[in-house]
Order: C-alpha cells, then structure tokens, then sequence
C-alpha cells in the first residue's frame, strides 16, 4: 500500500468534506446509543453549538494569555464554575487540560515538586486510573498499589500501611472506572491530612455528574472540597460535562499547590518561557467549546441529562439482575455499570462477543472478567433493546459451548489470566509498533472499539500459541 502524501494541487472543498464524513462508516456508532464508552452525547442541536463554538477560536492559543486575553477569560470562568461546582470555596484555583490524563498528570508532577523528596511515593488503590501509572513512569515517581475490598472500593487499612515519609500524594477516585464505586475518600484523605499528605480525588468521570445526582435527592459519599484534606480534584468536562473532547480541569485547593504545575525557563535564548500545564501550544477551541458548553447546558440541562443517565442505570442494573447467569460488580447505581458472569457455564467474554456482533461497542474488564458500560442520557430509550440482546447472548452461550473457544473471547480470557504481565506488555507493545509504523501493518478492522482498543485480541493472536501451553501448565498445578 502505498504512503499518503501531501497531494501535488490542493482538492475542493465541498469533495474533500464528503470524502472525509464517508470515513466514519466503520467507526462505533456512537449517536444511536450503541456505544457504552469514549464518546458523551447531549443531542445533535448540542453537538452543532459545539463545532461552531470551537470553530470560532480554532486558531488561537492559549500558551499566550495576554496575547489571547478572550482565552484566559474562559478558561478562568469554566476553572471557577467547576470549582463552585465541587464545593471549592473562592481560593480553589486550577487550569485547564487536554483531557484527565493530562490533568492527573499535573496533579501528581506539581505533588512531586511540591515535596522536594528524593525519592517520591504514590499510594493508590488498584484500581486508580491508569494515568496515574503513566505519570509515575513519566515523572520517576514509585506508584505504590492497595488492594481492595469485596466492595470494590479502596482497602483503608492496606492504603495507610504504605503510606511514609516518601509519599507526595494519596489518591482515590470518584468514581474509579472499573467498576463505577466510589473509594472512601473522607477516610483516606484524613489520614493524609494527620500526615501532612496532599490528597487528590480522581473525579474525571464522576466530577460532572456526581454533584447533580446529589441534587437530585441521591446519597452520595463526600468526595469533593468538602472534605478538609481533599487538596486537588481532576474532572474532564467533556465526559459528563458534554464539552467538545480535549476539555478537563484539574483544581488545587489554594495556589500553593498550584504554583508547583506551572513550568517556567529564564535562559533560553528565544526569551523567558513559562506554561502553565503540559501543553506549549494550547488550542484556544477546545478551551471556548468548554465554556459554550457549560453556559448552554445550564443547570437544568445538566439535571436533566443526569435523571435521564441515572434512571438508564437503574433500568439496566435491574434488567442485568434479573438475566440467570450474570451479576452486577459492585454496589452502583451511579452512571457505570459491570457486569461479570455467576455461571461457569456462561464465559463474559463469549457474551461480548456476541453482543458486539449485534452493534454494541463497550469495553472488557479483567481481573475480574466483565462487561463494562458508561451510561449517558441518550441510551435510556435503548436500555430495552440492549436487555433483549443480552438475554439473547447469554442463551446462545450456554446453548453452544464452543463459542467460548471462538472470536476474541479465548483470547481476552488468556491474556487476563496470564501471570507473566511482561510478555503481555510485549505482546501489547508489538501491537503498538504495528499501529504506528508502516500504514497497513495492522488492519484496524481487528481491533475493537473500547477504550481497551482491542489490542489484547491482537496481541493474542499473535502470541497466543507461545503461551497458552504455560498458561495451562500453572492452572493445572493450580489445581493439584
């Protein structure tokens, strides 16, 4: 095949667009609410004021806020809104990012140098968000990981047995994404507190939503700055927030916690350069599509869109419990949802294989093995629809035993169950090579659409031979 090009004459407009509209044909299908993951949809009108909000500051950015003073004014505006919104009283400062990863990035680089230790410590339950790893590798700091409880939420005790004299940051989620439960963070962030410990809450899924599910008469745990050694939250406004992507913010409690994020060089010969985030360039539409969305939605928008996410949850929950042969993780409902298999005649994995065959993109958890699902406002009105294809599922899985040995899900079973991690991460680097090398080396057509890319079925494929052998050979001494 051969490599794109920049073409020798520049092509029409009109011809170019359609061109570029007839690409999503194999993408999820994400506007019928048929994806339980990546994208967050508030209707079309929503998504039109979106572009046109964006498009209208495209080309400008942020790294410069006097040269962009419109730029600095919104992004000033959606850090204090969110900020009033997590209860953060007039000190709570932040900026905005690319997304959550970026924003717990900053949060755990700023605790780095806020501490000034040689040797810096996270302390985290596993099931943090996995940028938290990422940051650790980036920036040399030990991510130290607790169990968790039979509730799915972090284990108190374990956490606070490796907290010492290293650790920069504690770390919980509201809510952590494998499950969607919310970790005890009063609990832990006031053992960080009697420690002198800065405590960050991950609410990049849940700080646009959980704060509206409260006002609307549910029971939710603290999480926010309410708690006192609560010291930085991250929340991505384009999840539940219904921005354009590439919007979160990330919040301290007062600037000296903040000041530790900005990065500042005094000797380079082009002049004296000071960012406040990760980015150089920072698109100015992201930042404006951010704002328009926030100002549009409205506080009645966003009430309404989280009744409509909150009962789609409740309906799936209840239709889940009621299939023989499934359960629910966890004690939900907030707006995630996992379901594992409760018969060993019913592998998850065969079941997602047959879901996805009939349109449904989501993504696959392990350890354990489960179907996942991001609920938004629009999938109410497919919640049903989705129950029948799931009942429909399981009985084709328990009536064909062999589907279990077919497509991915002999593939997602091993690779999760595999206890040698480093030659997943082989096999998921390789993919990765493929991914990014030479056009063509990999057909997308292979991989899946969940936030886990499907790069697990790929790696399977090719290295699954080499060890499923091994993998056969430890559960049977497993057995004996």
């Amino acid at each position: 095949m051969t490599r794109a090009k920049i073409p020798d004459q520049g092509r029409e407009t009109e011809e170019l667009l359609a061109e570029m509209a007839s690409f999503e044909e194999g993408d999820a299908n994400w506007r019928s609410g048929r994806t339980w993951s990546l994208v967050y949809h508030a209707g079309e009108e929503h998504s039109a004021l979106l572009k046109r909000a964006h498009a209208l500051y495209a080309s400008t950015n942020a790294l410069n806020p006097i040269a962009f003073k419109s730029l600095k004014r919104m992004e000033s505006e959606v850090v204090e809104m969110s900020a009033e919104l997590m209860n953060g009283a007039p000190g709570v400062v932040g900026t905005m990012s690319s997304g959550g990863t970026e924003s717990i990035l900053l949060a755990c680089m700023a605790a780095r140098e806020r501490a000034g230790v040689r040797r810096p410590e996270i302390v985290a339950p596993k099931t943090i968000h996995v940028a938290f790893e990422k940051a650790a590798h980036y920036f040399g700091i030990k991510l130290r990981l607790a169990p968790i409880g039979r509730d799915m939420r972090a284990d108190v005790r374990a956490m606070k047995r490796l907290m010492n004299r290293n650790t920069v940051l504690v770390a919980a989620s509201a809510p952590q994404y494998p499950h969607g439960v919310i970790d005890p963070i009063e609990d832990l962030a006031a053992i960080a507190k009697k420690r002198g410990i800065p405590f960050h809450t991950d609410a990049c899924v849940g700080g646009f939503m959980l704060p509206w599910i409260e006002k609307l008469g549910n029971d939710v745990p603290k999480w926010d700055f309410r708690v006192p050694g609560v010291t930085s939250i991250s929340a991505d406004i384009h999840k539940y927030g219904y921005a354009a992507k590439g919007a979160s913010v990330v919040l301290y409690r007062d600037m000296s916690y903040l000041r530790h994020q900005f990065f500042v060089s005094t000797n380079w010969p082009g002049g004296i350069y000071a960012s406040p985030s990760m980015a150089g360039t920072r698109p100015g539409g992201a930042i404006s599509a951010a704002w328009a969305a926030m100002m549009s939605m409205g506080e009645d928008g966003y009430m309404e869109l989280a009744s409509k996410a909150l009962e789609a949850t409740k309906r799936l929950r209840a239709g889940i419990d009621a299939i023989p042969g499934l359960r629910v993780l966890g004690d939900p409902p907030l707006t995630i949802l996992a379901y594992a298999s409760a018969d060993p005649d019913v592998d998850i994995y065969a079941v997602a294989d047959q879901l996805e065959a009939s349109g449904w993109s989501f993504d696959r958890d392990q350890n354990p093995a489960a179907i996942h699902c991001t609920v938004n406002a629009n999938q109410l009105e497919f919640v049903d629809e989705y129950l029948t294809d799931v009942r429909c599922a399981v009985a084709e899985v328990k009536a064909h035993p062999e589907l279990i040995g077919q497509g991915s899900a002999p593939m997602y079973g091993m690779m999760a169950r595999l206890p040698l991690r480093s030659v997943v991460r082989k096999s998921v680097l390789d993919v990765m090579e493929g991914l990014y090398g030479s056009k063509g080396s990999i057909d997308l057509n292979d991989l899946g659409a969940g936030e886990d890319s499907g790069l697990l079925m790929r790696a399977a494929r090719r290295y699954g031979g080499r060890v499923l052998g091994l993998l056969n050979h430890l559960d049977a001494r497993r057995r004996r």
